[in-house]
């Protein structure tokens, strides 16, 4: 069976397990003021579009998209580190990519952990590029922030 993508809910235990997991990792490998991940409440917000992938009943990975007007903002995507290289990561990047169309959206942006070589190359794959600081980010050694335009 292929990796479907749904919309879910953080809260749902697997989900949550997933979004703990990722937040812990991130603090291993990054100073707290450079750590710029959203809490499972700030997840539910009305502006945020929650994704879970799954694989055979199993939940492997999650993601979101943030509603920035003109473009959204990939928030929390994280795969299960058993799942990496099964294509978990990709197909959530197409749902994400479906739904900001969907939107109207001119271009989907994120900023992610310098560190985080698999996850920049899996943005790379996917058509993204480095881009300038956006939004309301400080100035951050470890950030790396990328676009993926879609008009």
């Amino acid at each position: 069976m292929s990796v479907v993508v749904r919309m879910g809910d953080p809260f749902e235990p697997a989900a949550a397990v997933l979004l703990k997991q990722s937040h812990a990792l991130m603090e291993t490998l990054f100073p707290p003021e450079d750590n710029f991940f959203l809490d499972l409440d700030a997840l539910t917000a009305p502006h945020i579009s929650f994704f879970i992938a799954e694989k055979d009943g199993q939940t492997l990975g999650t993601a979101a998209l943030a509603d920035k007007s003109t473009y959204g903002e990939i928030k929390s995507m994280f795969v299960m580190p058993d799942a990496r290289g099964l294509g978990v990561g990709a197909a959530l990047l197409a749902r994400l990519e479906k739904e900001a169309r969907a939107k109207g959206y001119t271009a989907m942006r994120l900023e992610t952990g310098n560190k985080l070589e698999a996850a920049i190359g899996l943005y790379t794959r996917a058509g993204f590029t480095n881009c300038d600081r956006f939004g309301d980010y400080p100035d951050a050694k470890s950030s790396l922030f990328m676009e993926k335009l879609l008009t």
